[in-house]
């Protein structure tokens, strides 16, 4: 019998993210999750409440705390990480709920959002190298069609992450293809979330396909980019945006 695959993924209480772990769980892995929140009973999949990690991602010392978490609970599989998907963000705004540009963002923000959506995925793959590299494992970043241009939601700061992990990745997968771990990204566009921000459904007649995306697809396409399907994969990043990009 063959050993369970493992993935650890960031950001799992909600939209793309519940529907990555419901997607790699039904397909037999043990997904470990990590986010600010304790387990959310709202986001329930089998073995969830033990396979949760609760972790800061915007403090370095818990985060580091939390590798070392995550690397005891590998232990006990055999130590090996078959995908790491750094999907966890966040995306200030003003007292209004409108975007905060690059005027108006204070600079201890725009450092935390670093921290969170940029920092973050680095340290966590950088903490758990050995174990990816055993396991010959995969590494998807979350970043967004923000981070290629000027959004009416998205703040200054959240798009400039973005941006910063699109580099990142190529950056990666430079580096960490020869020992094995393939790095990708996707950068979706408009998806369905119970999140989205007022107004979104106005874009939609500037997407090709004509309709908002939906989390089940996102998640079958990282989860494409954890399988041996795209073993000949790395240093891509995939638009998951109906041809928004175009």
């Amino acid at each position: 019998m063959s050993k369970r695959k493992t993935l650890v993924l960031t950001g799992a209480s909600r939209g793309i993210g519940h529907a990555t772990v419901k997607k790699f769980s039904a397909e037999g892995w043990r997904v470990i999750s990590c986010s600010r929140q304790a387990f959310s009973d709202k986001c329930p999949w089998p073995s969830g409440p033990e396979n949760h990690i609760q972790v800061d991602l915007s403090d370095p010392d818990n985060l580091g705390v939390a590798v070392a978490e995550i690397r005891n609970r590998l232990a006990d599989e055999g130590g090996t990480l078959d995908a790491l998907v750094n999907n966890a963000a966040i995306s200030p705004k003003d007292e209004d709920g409108q975007r905060l540009d690059s005027v108006t963002t204070q600079m201890h923000l725009w450092r935390t959002v670093f921290q969170v959506n940029f920092f973050a995925p680095i340290m966590l793959a950088r903490g758990l190298f050995n174990e990816l590299k055993e396991a010959g494992g995969s590494v998807v970043n979350v970043t967004s069609i923000v981070g290629s241009r000027v959004h009416p939601f998205a703040g200054t700061a959240y798009a400039t992450s973005k941006a910063a992990l699109a580099s990142l990745t190529r950056e990666m997968s430079a580096d960490f293809g020869p020992h094995g771990i393939r790095v990708n990204a996707i950068a979706p566009g408009e998806i369905d979330t119970s999140i989205l921000s007022p107004g979104t459904e106005k874009l939609i007649d500037s997407i090709p396909l004509r309709r908002l995306g939906s989390t089940e697809e996102v998640a079958s396409t990282i989860f494409f980019l954890c399988s041996s399907a795209s073993s000949y994969v790395t240093g891509s990043e995939i638009h998951i945006n109906g041809g928004q990009h175009v």
